[in-house]
Order: structure tokens, then C-alpha cells, then sequence
């Protein structure tokens, strides 16, 4: 019952779908997925808590669909014969008893339906619904009874329509027991109930109700094993079960026609009463939907399962639990990867001042930032198994960091450029005067390239390629004085030694202004 009230203060902190939309739709027998409900989906990151009702047309499903929603109106409700759901329909609300979660509730087809029915659609209706949803209400009319088990048919042929592993099966092996690992809990919903909970005499729980109703009928007759084959199914499919009953909502058949306007008040006390012990059941035991190993879905990932699934049938396959946990791992890796590519592109260029001054700055830095995206890679992938996406990312920040090398190379050649070029203007301007042809010009032109190779080795964060650019410009610098040829027969002077660091072997390799080192 607190659940119940605490509905309203969900809504402010969750999706806000003011109406149900189309999630899967039926377009002359194929299916497709509804992309504005996709695009729903793609923006819940909450973990979701997916309630699936299926039953026959005309049994009041939508009804109980809006009770969870906290409407009394929403999905399509019909107050005349033809079933009015198509496909399946979808309304995200916050989940009013588990915070940070959203409750994603799928009112399906009506089964059966004369007019719009298909039976290979509706079997994968119903399958689709066991594969999407964490709690699977089946509703139905009466009493729980043969005729009642036969139209739950469906459920026979899960083995045909589903698959958990892609591997090839051998024949007459079904993977059934790996249902049980991914399969919903299953609740059936009784609609105008009429009996009394009694077995033998003795008052019984509507849970009692179910199972009793479950049990195999003794015998190897023909007969007795086709009505005990869907009983099978659900005892071996659906180990947790739960039953409710409900009374007829009221005897006003004029109110009947139009419950969707109908006022609580005038409903009769005990269906009140039911529907808010099923809604509150609903709030408080439906579990998250989860996939095998633990893997908790949100509306983005429900969202892939969806469009996997769908088009797993359209092209006529079976929809296999095993390619759809491989889908949402590529999909999820690949966008988990961008993400932390993006982050170490990001603190890279926020935290780097190029040129640095040493190559291990800059190498340190990286390191730094590929710790950070590795971090949060981790943090948004699963599954990845061989590291194959983590061996990418690695690659890929390797390409990023050659990347930032190749541009602290060029700044560091362009700065040291800029700053020869700025100290050596004097000695530059002397040349082209001709100064050091007079006496005493040649004693000018030592000791002022000395000096801006003394001052220059003065310049701070020069980088890389400070060594490079100072020997480019000594030998520029020769040229231009018409010394070049002296030079080559004259080893460097202690000054010029200790002014660049010069090793005894120096030498002046590649292109004049090449910028590798």
C-alpha cells in the first residue's frame, strides 16, 4: 500500500510519458520496432523493472496495465468486441518503491483476435514478451481450467521459438534448462472469478489455487499427456509463480463499457481491494530484468534486446539470448571506448602546454590520462572478454600520444625558431650589411653568434628540438657569413661546446630545416 502512494513522488525523478506509445508493431504479418520508442528508451540509464501482460482478447489486460501505471486510462481499452492493443505497447514510469529504477510496463496484442489474428505472430508476441519483461502476467478469464491450459498454448513452443546459446543443438537436444536462468517470473491473472478458493473442502490461497491447477494428470494416454504438456512448460519454465483472482469489477454493464471513466468509488470494494494487492505485489517483488551472469538491463540496453530480437525474426531466425548479450556488448564496448578516447583527447589537451620541456613530460602526462580512460572504460563496458576492446583502446591512445609527439616536435622547432630568429636579429642584419668583411668584423661575428647561443640556451621550455634547431642555425648562420666552407674544416670552439652541449662527434644531419630529431 505505500508503494501505491509513494506513485506521485516518483513521477517528479523519472521518465515523463504522458501516454503509452508502440513499441513493437505488426504491419501485415511482420514486424517492426517503433522508433520513437526507441529513442524513449536510449535516454532511461536506470535499471528497469519490465512487466509483460499477455492473455486473450477481450480479458481486460490494458485495465490492469494502467492500475500499475497510476491511471485509470492509457492503453487502449476496447468496450467493444475487436481487440484494440496491436503489437505491443510501452509506458515508462518511475518505479514508484524502487528509487533510480523505471517501471516499463508492455501491454501486448490480445491472442487470438479473429480479425487481426495471425497465429505466427501471435506466438511471437507471446514470445517476445517472455524474452523483454522480469515479470510475466498471463490473464485470462474464470477459472484456471483445461480449456483455460489449451489456450496457453503458447507457451509449448517456446522451445521452437527461443534459443540461450548459438551453438549448434544436436537433434532432439533441447537448451530448455537454460531458460530457467533468464526466463520471468510468471503471474496469472484471473479475471471474473466466480469459485471459491476451496479444495476439498478446505479454504485454499489463490497460490494453492494455481498449482493445484498445474498438476500433471496421472496417465500415459494420448490425451492426458497433451493436456499436461503446457502444465509442463510452466512448472519447468517458470519456477516462481504467483496467482491473483479478481471478482467482476462491478454488475453495471454500462459501467463495464466504459471503466476507463469510471471512478474507484464505483467499483465494486473487493476488485478494489484485488487490483491494489496486485499493484502493490507488482511495486514491491518484481525484480529488475536482468540477462544471464547478472547482466542488469536499462532502457537503452532493453531498447538493443528489442531491435536484436525483432530482427532476429524478420529474417527468419530464432531470436537467441546468447547473439542478443553479444549485440549489447559490442554496441556497449564500442560506445564505452569512444567515451574514454574521448576523455583522454579531452584531459590531454587541457593539462599539455606545448612544447614540454622534456620528452618525459610529455610521456608521463600520457600515461596519467591513459590511466583515466582506462579507468573509464571499465567502468561503462562488460563483457569484454579477451580484452578485446580494452587492447583497441590502448592501440588507439597509442595513435592519439604519437599524435601529441609529432605536435610537441613542431612546437618545440617552431618556438626555437621564433626565438633564434628574435636573438639573433643584430648578427642577421650585420651579415647582410657586410660588417664582418672590415676590420674587426669577424671578432663582432664570434662574439655575437656566441652570445645568442649563450642567451637562447637561456630560453625556457624550448623543448625537443632545442639542440636541432640551435646546429640548424649555426650552420644557416655560416652560410649566410660565407664561412660554410671554413667550418667544414674546423671543429667547434669550447665556447660553442659548452654554449649548445655539444658532443665531440656532432655532426649536422638530414635537411637544413628538417624537424625530426
Amino acid at each position: 500500500m505505500e508503494a501505491l502512494l509513494g506513485w506521485q513522488v516518483a513521477m517528479a525523478s523519472g521518465p515523463n510519458m504522458m501516454a503509452p506509445v508502440c513499441l513493437v508493431e505488426n504491419n501485415i504479418g511482420q514486424l517492426s520496432v517503433n522508433q520513437e520508442a526507441l529513442e524513449i528508451l536510449d535516454k532511461i540509464s536506470q535499471p528497469v523493472v519490465v512487466v509483460a501482460i499477455v492473455g486473450l482478447y477481450r480479458t481486460g489486460k490494458s485495465y490492469l496495465m494502467n492500475r500499475l501505471s497510476g491511471q485509470n486510462h492509457g492503453f487502449p481499452l476496447g468496450s467493444m468486441v475487436q481487440s484494440e492493443t496491436k503489437g505491443i505497447w510501452m509506458w515508462c514510469v518511475p518505479h514508484p518503491s524502487k528509487p533510480n529504477h523505471t517501471l516499463v510496463l508492455l501491454d501486448t496484442k490480445g491472442l487470438g483476435d479473429v480479425e487481426k489474428g495471425n497465429p505466427k505472430i501471435d506466438s511471437w508476441i507471446f514470445a517476445l514478451a517472455v524474452l523483454l519483461c522480469s515479470s510475466f502476467v498471463y490473464n485470462s478469464m474464470s477459472t484456471i481450467d483445461h480449456q483455460a491450459l489449451e489456450q496457453l498454448h503458447y507457451v509449448t513452443k517456446l522451445t521452437e521459438l527461443i534459443r540461450a546459446k548459438s551453438s549448434p543443438i544436436p537433434e532432439g537436444i533441447h537448451d530448455s534448462t537454460e531458460f530457467v536462468s533468464f526466463f520471468p517470473d510468471f503471474i496469472w491473472t484471473v479475471r471474473d472469478f466466480t469459485l471459491e478458493l476451496k479444495l476439498n473442502g478446505l479454504r485454499i490461497t489463490e497460490d494453492e489455487y494455481l498449482e493445484n491447477a498445474l498438476k500433471l494428470i496421472p496417465g500415459k494416454k494420448p490425451k492426458a499427456q497433451t493436456s499436461n504438456l503446457p502444465r509442463e512448460c510452466i512448472r519447468h519454465f517458470f519456477p516462481k509463480r504467483k496467482c491473483f483472482v479478481f471478482d467482476q469489477p462491478t454488475s453495471d454493464k454500462k459501467l463495464l463499457a466504459n471503466i476507463e471513466k469510471v471512478t474507484e468509488t464505483q467499483l465494486d470494494q473487493k476488485f478494489q481491494e484485488q487490483t491494489k494487492n496486485f499493484c502493490s505485489y507488482i511495486f514491491t517483488q518484481a525484480r529488475p530484468k536482468t540477462l544471464r551472469e547478472g547482466i542488469s538491463i536499462t532502457g537503452k540496453r532493453l531498447g538493443t534486446l528489442v531491435v536484436t530480437y525483432v530482427d532476429a525474426i524478420n529474417s527468419g531466425a530464432v531470436p537467441c539470448l546468447e547473439n542478443a548479450v553479444t549485440t549489447l556488448a559490442q554496441l556497449e564496448n564500442s560506445a564505452a571506448m569512444e567515451k574514454a578516447a574521448a576523455h583522454y583527447s579531452e584531459q590531454m589537451a587541457q593539462r599539455v602546454r606545448l612544447p614540454t620541456d622534456t620528452l618525459q613530460e610529455l610521456l608521463d602526462l600520457h600515461a596519467a590520462c591513459e590511466r583515466q580512460a582506462i579507468e573509464i572504460f571499465m567502468e561503462n563496458s562488460f563483457k569484454d572478454e579477451n580484452q578485446e576492446f580494452q587492447k583497441k583502446l590502448v592501440e588507439l591512445l597509442n595513435d592519439k600520444k604519437e599524435c601529441f609527439l609529432l605536435q610537441n616536435e613542431e612546437a618545440s622547432a617552431k618556438y626555437c625558431q621564433d626565438k633564434l630568429d628574435e636573438l639573433s636579429m643584430v648578427l642577421t642584419e650585420s651579415i647582410t650589411a657586410g660588417t664582418s668583411s672590415v676590420p674587426g668584423g669577424h671578432k663582432f661575428y664570434l662574439e655575437t653568434k656566441e652570445r645568442v647561443a649563450q642567451d637562447y640556451w637561456q630560453v625556457p621550455r624550448k623543448g625537443v628540438k632545442v639542440r636541432k634547431m640551435g646546429s640548424m642555425w649555426i650552420l644557416q648562420i655560416k652560410i649566410k657569413s660565407g664561412f660554410c666552407q671554413k667550418s667544414e674544416r674546423t671543429a667547434p670552439t669550447v665556447c660553442h661546446k659548452r654554449a649548445w652541449g655539444y658532443h665531440d662527434r656532432f655532426s649536422f644531419e638530414g635537411p637544413l630545416f628538417a624537424l625530426s630529431s
